[in-house]
């Protein structure tokens, strides 16, 4: 969808003017990947209006495939409006313009399922489920456990103006229940789902591989679950790492969520260790943070591999500034030099 950014903060009613902008959970996770040299395939369905246009254009400028986006000449392509603010915030507001969009006409006949199997990850956000009831039947169909599929990602992203009451989005949790890789938010976990704190979320959710609890400001857990299926029952709560998140000198608090998740999906793709999938899921999150829109250029694959390395000590001392992803190219080391607002 468009992703139409305030030029000025303040509430929807008062904003004046607005900067166009690619949206949308998976694109974003798409085109992160695609900025730092992984091949990545973005799969869905646009307009054939101008913003359709504007959205291929912008999405294979990053370097993703957008051969099998779909055009449909009866919907628009979707779009919203949302303030400046943190989306944590009761000040927050998100204006959705979706219902009857071409995306909300997604279904599971309607698409390649080769290209859906392509690859060695299929990414998935629970947003799609809440377009239709026809996106809700796609997302069952592709969490269906099949052999053969690529690692199945799913993203909860609980967003509650999608979703008419709580009682509804538990859905999301029996859709994360047939993937193999999860991403939420204790946040999100809490208010969709009534859990608090990531072992909570763990045992209610024991059937994915892997479970990444994000905990905002304190960091992230991820959770990793042994056994062969079919074979002892593990729910993982035992085998968890947990990663301090990152001081970061804070522009806006908008695309970090999908930034982390490509950031552990790259370290994920590269086979690197669970400490340090979630440290690139930090370190991603931090280029989101430190820029004004929803996508930023992460950092080149060397200097997060550098930065991902330090000890435990230099981690957690790390502060990132504005600018900061530009120091391997600058000659600055942001483990060298804290900065100071």
């Amino acid at each position: 969808m468009v992703t139409f950014l305030p030029r000025l903060p303040g509430r929807l009613a008062d904003v004046p003017s607005f900067d166009r902008a690619i949206g949308g959970a998976e694109s974003n996770v798409a085109c992160t990947l695609a900025r730092t040299g992984h091949t990545t395939r973005w799969i869905s369905r646009v307009g054939t209006d101008g913003f359709g246009d504007h959205l291929l254009a912008a999405i294979a400028d990053c370097g993703v495939d957008v051969g099998h986006v779909r055009r449909d000449p009866l919907r628009p392509t979707g779009v919203y409006f949302r303030t400046a603010g943190d989306r944590a915030t009761g000040a927050h507001e998100v204006a959705y313009y979706r219902a009857g969009s071409a995306a909300s006409a997604m279904t599971a006949d309607g698409l390649d399922p080769a290209a859906l199997r392509a690859g060695r990850i299929l990414h998935l956000s629970g947003i799609t489920a809440a377009l239709s009831a026809d996106c809700l039947g796609l997302l069952r169909e592709l969490t269906t456990r099949r052999p053969g599929r690529p690692l199945l990602s799913f993203d909860v992203n609980y967003r509650p103006g999608l979703w008419r009451d709580t009682a509804r989005a538990r859905v999301l949790l029996d859709l994360a229940r047939g993937a193999d890789l999860v991403f939420v938010g204790d946040d999100e976990a809490r208010d969709a789902w009534g859990l608090h704190g990531p072992r909570a979320i763990r045992r209610a959710l024991p059937e994915p591989q892997l479970l990444v609890v994000k905990q905002g400001r304190a960091g992230a857990t991820v959770f990793r679950r042994t056994g062969e299926p079919g074979g002892h029952r593990d729910d993982g709560t035992g085998n968890a790492t947990f990663v301090p998140a990152l001081t970061v000198d804070l522009v806006a608090a908008t695309g970090a969520g999908d930034a982390f998740a490509a950031g552990f999906l790259s370290a994920t793709l590269r086979g690197l260790p669970d400490r340090d999938r979630l440290r690139h899921g930090h370190l991603w999150a931090a280029a989101a943070l430190t820029v004004p829109g929803d996508l930023a250029t992460p950092p080149s694959r060397p200097y997060a591999d550098r930065l991902a390395a330090l000890d435990d000590t230099a981690w957690e001392r790390l502060r990132l500034a504005p600018g900061w992803t530009d120091a391997d190219t600058s000659g600055h080391r942001a483990d060298e030099e804290v900065p100071t607002q």
